[in-house]
Formats: structure tokens, C-alpha cells, sequence
């Protein structure tokens, strides 16, 4: 059995926008042409992989069980075709954890894997869709389960965590604190916690019973906010670049110390160019600044790494 690629293109993008308008308009052909392209790909399949009713458009069973390998199918003879050209694209990497300065250990690695083109997601959910709509080949940002099927990930870097607090704080001038001795103070937050999963396991596994949320409007403010207030404080990664606030203190968290993970996320079984140099560089990067040093004694994290998630594709 031979697959048209752009039948399957018509049913992975109609899968994801479950409208077919709106898929049709995304590749630029009419409603019709891409209604066609469904019917004569479930015709050569022997199954129905759509279901179209007056409530909208929905995947079956089947259509579920082919989604994954159709996204990989698409992705494949795109690289194909990239290949034959001669002509490799850029590397399309996305970051999250805006508030965290991502782009900082980016940065460090960027030089040593080839040309990158970089996006600015919103979030790990929004990035993930866009690497699984095949928008982008990477990205780099703090994974969290559950991960959508389809997308490995690998720890690049354990950044330790400190509490940040108003000078005015009562504990502002201890050297460094234990997690629970923050148990009467208030974390701030920028948004929902429900929607901040490292902040959110923190209260819970250290007893931190006051929490208060902001608007997120960039660090600046949260910390101008945090300043305002001697009893709030927020968690920071100890590198990243503190604003220049008035009032503000920096304590390092110890007995154990926290650690924000980051790491670099893709579509399994993807073999985009570029995938393979960034993953070596982060890798290289890793060892020489000891970005993956963990003791289950004295560190502390939310989703300790049980195993090594196997190796980064090689590029053919």
C-alpha cells in the first residue's frame, strides 16, 4: 500500500484544526480539494478516519491510532525533500518559561549548533502543539508531566533555586535558608498555581501555607511587587539576571536546594537538521559546566530523573 504524502498532509492538518476550512486554508488549497484528499486516504485505509457531523469534526478510533505515524510520514518527506534541495534549512527551536530567561543557556550552546531560528512560545502546552503540528523541530523549556504522545525530551540543565525576597523580610539577612523555613511567608506568584507546576509542588512538598498570585508582566514587576510586601518572596534560578528593584534580597535555598530543570524537547523519531548538533552542543555544554549535578541527599526535584531517555535521533 503507497501513501499519497499530501493526503496524509490533508488529514494530519485537518486532525489538528478539526475544521476543514480552516485546515484548507493552511495549505492553501479549497475546502473541496481537501475533502477529496480525505475521502480517497480512508478509501486506500478501509476506514473512516473522520468523523464529520453537525457538532464539527472529530478523529476516530482509527484516525486517534493514525495521527502520530501520519505527523512522522509528513515530517519525513519534508527532511526528503530538504535533502535532495541541498538546501538545510535552519533549526526551529521554541522556549518557554519566558520569566526564567530560557535564552540564557541557549545561548551558551547556540554558536556550536549551526544556524537556529527561535521562536518565542507562551507556554509548554503551546509549544508542544507546535512541534507536533511540525510548526518547529525544538524547543527548550522546563518539562513537566503529562507530555502529549509523540515528543521526547532530554534534561539539559539543573539550575539551583533561589528565594527572593523584600530586604524588610524578617528572614532577609539570614546567609541561606531551608525551603520550610518559608512556611509563614507569602509566595508570590506570577498567574495560577495550578498553571505553575514547580511552584505549585514546591508549597506543597515544603508546607508553604500562604500563596498570593500576580498578573505575569515580566520579572521586573513581579519582583517590584515582591519588594513592596516584607512578608512575600518568589523562587528565581540563582543565574538568572536579577532587575535592578530597590529593596531586594537574594537568599540561596539549601538543606535541599531546589532545582529547575531544563530541558530540549522534540517529535520522536524526528531527524531534522540541526536536531542532532544541538542536542551534542547542550551535552558538551552539560559536562563542562557541571549543569547535571544531582544528589538525591541535599537537592530537591519535583520530577527526580529516574533513567537516561535514550539518545537524540541521529541525522541520516
Amino acid at each position: 500500500m503507497d501513501l499519497d504524502v499530501a493526503q496524509v498532509r490533508a488529514f494530519v492538518r485537518t486532525a489538528e484544526e478539526l475544521h476543514f476550512g480552516r485546515a484548507a486554508g493552511t495549505l492553501a488549497i479549497s475546502q473541496q480539494a481537501l475533502s477529496k484528499r480525505i475521502a480517497r486516504l480512508e478509501s486506500l485505509l478501509g476506514t473512516e478516519l473522520l468523523r464529520r457531523g453537525g457538532s464539527g469534526v472529530s478523529l476516530t478510533e482509527a484516525g486517534r491510532r493514525f495521527l502520530l505515524p501520519a505527523r512522522q510520514t509528513v515530517a519525513a518527506a519534508d527532511a526528503a525533500v530538504a535533502a535532495v534541495s541541498g538546501r538545510e534549512r535552519p533549526l526551529r527551536v521554541d522556549v518557554w518559561g519566558h520569566l526564567y530567561a530560557p535564552m540564557r543557556t541557549l545561548a551558551q550552546v547556540a554558536g556550536r549548533a549551526g544556524e537556529l531560528v527561535l521562536g518565542h512560545g507562551r507556554d509548554l502546552p503551546s509549544v508542544a502543539t507546535a512541534l507536533l503540528r511540525g510548526d518547529i523541530d525544538a524547543a527548550f523549556g522546563r518539562v513537566h508531566p503529562p507530555l502529549p504522545a509523540g515528543l521526547a525530551h532530554r534534561l539539559v540543565r539543573l539550575e539551583p533555586v533561589d528565594a527572593v525576597m523584600s530586604a524588610d523580610h524578617p528572614l532577609a539577612a539570614r546567609p541561606a535558608l531551608r525551603p520550610e523555613q518559608l512556611r509563614d511567608s507569602v509566595l508570590w506568584a506570577p498567574g495560577a498555581l495550578d498553571r505553575l507546576d514547580f511552584l505549585h509542588r514546591f508549597t506543597h512538598r515544603f508546607g508553604i501555607r500562604d500563596t498570593a498570585s500576580s498578573v505575569n508582566l515580566g520579572l521586573a514587576h513581579l519582583l517590584a511587587e515582591v519588594a513592596h510586601e516584607p512578608r512575600r518572596f518568589s523562587l528565581v534560578p540563582a543565574d538568572v539576571p536579577l532587575p535592578e528593584v530597590p529593596g531586594l534580597r537574594s537568599v540561596p535555598l539549601v538543606d535541599p536546594t531546589p532545582l529547575y530543570a531544563w530541558s530540549l524537547l522534540w517529535r520522536a523519531g524526528d531527524a531534522s537538521p540541526g536536531l542532532d548538533a544541538l542536542a551534542a552542543a547542550c551535552a558538551e555544554e552539560a559536562g563542562r559546566s557541571r549543569w547535571l549535578e544531582y544528589d538525591p541527599t541535599r537537592d530537591w526535584l519535583p520530577h527526580p530523573p529516574t533513567s537516561d531517555p535514550g539518545p537524540v535521533p541521529r541525522t541520516p
